[in-house]
């Protein structure tokens, strides 16, 4: 929580000290994502290049769709929080992705420009969720004719992934888990202890040293600081900067992202799963991937490797990012862009040789 506060509060100075205030007129407008041109600046023919609220639970949630040809296969990338939105950032990273795939970012109910959509807080369960995923998975088959699409699960968002995977196969030709959650939070916290305080003893973070040798809990601020969130910074300033120049979001839009964040981590409710991912689902029916970075201690990666281990999958595989932490989709674009490719064709492999095609046309 004292992360998500602090995301509200750089939003809120960065937009008034940027550029003496420029920003803000300019950010206040903006709700439009830019169309894919080709080098003459003209819209390719077969791409898509939109922002748009879709009904998903009844009620308007926003989605993002981006992608070179509507041919190419589909992936929805689920955020994590549960209510931090991943729409902000797309602009910095999925540029590649967008050649070979239709890339999907939606912001769940409550999150980034669906803030509006979280206001009846009964509604925020992880139930909820789980059913509005497959209605948007269903609507994004039905628009783009496609049979299966691929399924990102990025943080929070592995853990719903999963569960979708899990409970409709027939719709996902993949589950690609990256920041993957496994573990119950008190083994999180057990796991980090040894790995922060060497890492707080070498920084001469006398502060941290103090807390972890009494015993208290860590913050995810403390992650940032010794690059175990995300690899090559020590804060949030990144994320917040990234965000603030995405061409989807508004002023309104950018000041929500904290508060929604904040707000759903609160209310929201774990009403499908009496225990973590690593004792709860142990089988799908689908192939699994986890695109794991070297560093992350958010959702450790040790402990995400041991859950592949035990998890029955038609077909897994884990690829580690050694530059990465919390984020490899985003501090390894390259590399998650060429993982991706990999995946899309092993997968769409496996599902012919079952005689079941990745697409409708």
């Amino acid at each position: 929580m004292q992360l998500l506060r602090r995301v509200l509060k750089g939003f809120i100075l960065m937009l008034f000290l940027t550029a003496g205030g420029v920003y803000v007129a300019f950010s206040w407008g903006r709700h439009t994502t830019p169309p894919i041109a080709d080098s003459a600046g003209d819209p390719l023919p077969a791409s898509v290049a939109s922002l748009e609220p879709v009904a998903i639970g009844g009620t308007e949630q926003w989605v993002l769709l981006r992608g070179h040809d509507v041919a190419n296969p589909v992936i929805l990338f689920l955020h994590g929080g549960p209510g931090m939105p991943a729409m902000y950032l797309a602009h910095d990273f999925q540029r590649d992705l967008e050649r070979d795939f239709v890339v999907v970012h939606w912001d769940r109910r409550g999150a980034g420009k669906s803030y509006g959509a979280g206001a009846d807080s009964t509604l925020l369960t992880m139930s909820r969720t789980l059913e509005e995923t497959i209605e948007l998975t269903e609507w994004l088959r039905d628009r783009f004719g496609k049979e299966r699409i691929l399924l990102v699960g990025h943080s929070w968002g592995s853990k719903l992934g999963m569960l979708a995977v899990r409970d409709r196969p027939d719709l996902y030709a993949a589950f690609v888990g990256t920041g993957q959650m496994a573990a119950d939070l008190d083994r999180v916290s057990e796991f980090r202890r040894a790995p922060l305080l060497e890492a707080a003893r070498s920084a001469g973070d006398r502060d941290l040293v103090d807390r972890l040798e009494s015993g208290e809990p860590t913050s995810e601020d403390d992650l940032f600081r010794h690059g175990v969130e995300l690899r090559g910074a020590r804060s949030f300033w990144p994320i917040l900067w990234t965000g603030l120049r995405a061409p989807e979001y508004g002023l309104i839009d950018a000041l929500n992202v904290g508060r929604g964040a904040s707000r759903v981590a609160r209310l929201m409710q774990d009403d499908v799963l009496s225990g973590p991912l690593d004792r709860e689902v142990l089988s799908v029916a689908v192939p699994v991937f986890f695109l794991l970075g070297r560093y992350d201690l958010n959702t450790p990666s040790a402990q995400a490797v041991d859950y592949l281990s035990e998890l029955d999958a038609p077909l897994k595989k884990l690829v580690w990012f050694d530059e990465s932490a919390h984020f490899p989709f985003w501090t390894e674009s390259e590399r998650f862009h060429g993982e991706m490719r990999t995946i899309a064709r092993v997968t769409s492999d496996y599902w012919s040789s079952r005689g079941s095609s990745e697409s409708r046309r």
